[in-house]
């Protein structure tokens, strides 16, 4: 039901309640007719009895599943997700479908797979017929006040912006201390709260709103080798004496394992940038968790001000990443790849409508940085298009049993990088991971079974006991990515001038 319907029968039940305190003080049929009217509205099948609920979509930057201390790490403080996940639905299987911001965050707008909206880094903007279909366009659309705070990191037409959006604040890093008036300086963490707190606070009162805000922590500041993670004021005293271990998957088998492409891709460039040296590793692990808690300070300003404002039960939180993040795990930095390092992100939902049995529960179903913009718009009561890819997560949160739900999804990368970010497509299933690295000469082909490796450490594709499981996934691969915009060209993904 649209949004706007949504509002108009809240509105004519108050009023109706309102002439009914009239018709007790006045007499004449017509206060009572006209209160007879008005109820009719209560009559209405699916319209609700509720005013449209509001959202709050906010999303961190190069952030990976594990690293948030409601997912059980021993180190990070993240106390105001933590409360959020205590609060809602943490979903321990959450994805993004191409593990870079670019495509993840027009993914996120438009509840299309990479070769569906077809926007990356270096190529054209979006077409508009694909961003008229957005969600921050739909819910304005349906009369809600839409906002957006920090990083937007998209390409998109001419006039898409302000089509978008009420209120538009982008703030991008580079320098992460911006200059004031006064000539301080402000990280830019705390600016993004300001204006999300600004924009909440000059809310209408009849009006519902979706606020998107986007964080650019915790992205490093890639050209700058020394202070590579700037972490805002908040966090200064975080982890000062925190000795952090290496990882898991650190030995240099596992990097010496992998075939020669992948040794010299970006993921190992950056490895040098941050993770190479007993010392580097210390510093940049220590900046990156404090510019983490930095913004989950932030987070949680933002979360009592919706508190303080009397807007914390009416409205919908999401929190999401855009991407996971390699921290030395297999000799690599960055993201881009296939591995879970790469493809896992945090997700949660904090939604006041469910019942309070759900409330802290880990939901183990797949979810994907495709569901939001479903889900967005599921919350809000505006119809979600045909075309989107992705699926509303609210069956999920509130505990439906769904008969049919995602067992798997595609997952591709086609930036056009040939210096060090080779493209591939693949699938990632519930037991079979299985990842095309489509250009190499021959193509280069991974297979992996969660189940018995589940840090995919073996190569399956070569070995002739999985022939069977490799062709199955090459067929389902195949499957997926014809169904989601079909095989790649640079004349699909045009680059830009």
């Amino acid at each position: 039901m649209p949004a706007f319907m949504m509002h108009v029968s809240f509105l004519c039940k108050e009023v109706s309640k309102s002439v009914i305190r009239l018709s007790s003080m006045f007499s004449g049929m017509w206060c009572v007719c006209l209160a007879m009217a008005f109820s009719l509205a209560n009559q209405i099948e699916g319209w609700s009895a509720e005013p449209p609920r509001n959202v709050v979509f906010i999303l961190s930057d190069d952030h990976r599943a594990d690293v948030l201390g409601a997912a059980g790490h021993p180190i990070i403080k993240t106390p105001n997700l933590d409360r959020l996940a205590s609060e809602g639905v943490r979903f321990e299987n959450a994805f993004v479908t191409t593990s870079i911001c670019a495509a993840s965050r027009a993914t996120l707008l438009t509840g299309l797979y990479e070769r569906g909206h077809r926007y990356t880094f270096r190529t054209v903007p979006m077409a508009k017929t694909i961003t008229d279909l957005s969600y921050p366009v739909l819910l304005r659309e349906s009369g809600y006040r839409t906002g957006f705070v920090g990083k937007f990191g998209v390409g998109v037409q001419p006039g898409v912006q302000q089509q978008m959006f009420d209120f538009f604040k982008p703030l991008n890093r580079s320098p992460y201390f911006k200059r004031q008036p006064d000539g301080s300086t402000k990280h830019i963490t705390d600016t993004v709260g300001d204006l999300a707190i600004e924009f909440l606070n000059s809310q209408p009162e009849d009006q519902p709103f979706c606020l998107s805000i986007s964080f650019n922590a915790g992205h490093a500041e890639d050209n700058d080798k020394k202070d590579h993670y700037p972490w805002p004021p908040s966090a200064d005293s975080l982890y000062e004496d925190i000795q952090f271990p290496r990882p898991k998957l650190d030995d240099p088998k596992i990097f010496d394992s992998q075939p020669a492409f992948l040794k010299k891709s970006l993921n190992r460039d950056r490895f040098f940038w941050r993770w190479d040296t007993p010392e580097k590793y210390q510093r940049n692990m220590r900046a990156y968790f404090r510019l983490l808690s930095g913004m989950d300070h932030t987070v949680g300003r933002i979360l009592n001000e919706l508190k303080d404002l009397g807007l914390d039960q009416s409205t919908v939180v999401i929190f999401c990443g855009d991407n996971g993040y390699y921290m030395a795990e297999r000799g690599f930095a960055g993201k881009w790849s296939h591995y879970e390092q790469s493809l896992r992100v945090p997700l949660i939902i904090r939604d006041p409508q469910i019942d309070g049995d759900r409330k802290g529960v880990v939901e183990s179903r797949l979810a994907l940085n495709l569901d939001v913009a479903a889900t967005i718009l599921d919350a809000s009561g505006v119809e979600v298009p045909g075309s989107y890819q992705g699926k509303s997560l609210l069956p999920l949160i509130r505990g439906s049993q769904q008969r049919e739900w995602r067992k798997d999804f595609l997952i591709e990368h086609l930036m056009h990088f040939p210096q060090g970010i080779p493209k591939y497509e693949g699938v990632r299933g519930e037991r079979w991971v299985y990842a095309r690295y489509f250009e190499e000469q021959p193509a280069y082909e991974f297979l992996h079974d969660l189940h018995q490796d589940p840090d995919q450490l073996e190569n399956l594709a070569d070995d002739s006991r999985y022939a069977t499981h490799l062709d199955m996934m090459r067929k389902r691969c195949d499957e997926i990515r014809d169904a989601a915009g079909g095989e790649y060209s640079l004349e699909k993904f045009p680059l830009r001038n």
